[in-house]
């Protein structure tokens, strides 16, 4: 029988990438986010590719929409062994002093307690496949703080502690736990979304580093995780590219 796969915000970046991926893997993909459009599209190419996948709106914001989530899952063809937590993003890079508290709280909402709505929900479906695995994307964010990244780096903190929580609570039952931790990631939306669309802010992250790590180099890391025998939990892996050899110490050429 068809192992499902449910990848939350699926319908660009990471998220899409690692649908994509799993597909290729064999799982039956349910490919969840808030924009159907996009959803379609990708729904479309992993199937043209010869996989399985089916589109699910998704806010993880809200409790109802995860719950149709947990509903699509209940009547997926096969039982639901692998959550990819992904949904999530930044808001802008502003100092504590003088920071929007409301994208402190956009962050929380989607980063935290978004992976918190969406892992109660299917917890008990992957319980029950007797096999089941919880991915969590947190960031290197997660690990180490930044001047202007305080709502970012709180939130993924927070999210950090979320699994490591989780997998304290969960030992002795058939359900892993990891974190996937990236670094520098350049995706089409991320920098767009924290910058506000300032396309130019958005380049300058990445400005003279030859080969950042990009969304496929991530979907590789939660494949390889998923697919270890079940006996085998990667705790934490933390990925960035050879450029960066830390938070504030990355190679930059003119």
């Amino acid at each position: 029988m068809t192992s499902v796969a449910i990848v939350t915000g699926a319908s660009s970046g990471i998220g899409a990438a690692t649908a994509r991926r799993l597909a290729a893997e064999g799982f039956h993909v349910l490919a969840a986010a808030r924009r159907t459009d996009r959803l379609a599209g990708l729904v479309a190419e992993i199937e043209a590719a010869g996989g399985a996948a089916t589109a699910v709106e998704c806010d993880v914001t809200s409790a109802e929409s995860v719950a149709g989530l947990a509903a699509a899952a209940a009547a997926a063809p096969g039982p639901v062994t692998l959550l990819v937590n992904n949904a999530g993003g930044a808001r802008g890079l502003d100092p504590v002093e003088s920071g929007d508290v409301a994208d402190w709280q956009w962050m929380y909402e989607v980063n935290v307690l978004g992976t918190v709505r969406v892992t109660q929900a299917l917890l008990p479906a992957l319980e029950a496949s007797g096999a089941g695995t919880i991915v969590i994307i947190s960031s290197t964010a997660g690990q180490v703080v930044y001047e202007g990244g305080g709502g970012y780096t709180a939130a993924k903190h927070a999210q950090t502690a979320v699994a490591g929580t989780l997998r304290l609570e969960l030992n002795g039952r058939p359900v892993r736990v990891i974190e996937i931790d990236p670094g520098m990631v350049r995706t089409e939306e991320f920098g767009l979304v924290r910058f506000d669309g300032d396309a130019d802010k958005a380049a300058a992250v990445y400005a003279g580093v030859a080969e950042p790590l990009l969304a496929d180099d991530i979907a590789d890391c939660v494949a390889w995780c998923a697919t270890r025998p079940q006996h085998v939990n990667v705790d934490r892996l933390v990925v960035r590219p050879l450029a960066q050899a830390a938070q504030h110490k990355v190679h930059r050429v003119s």
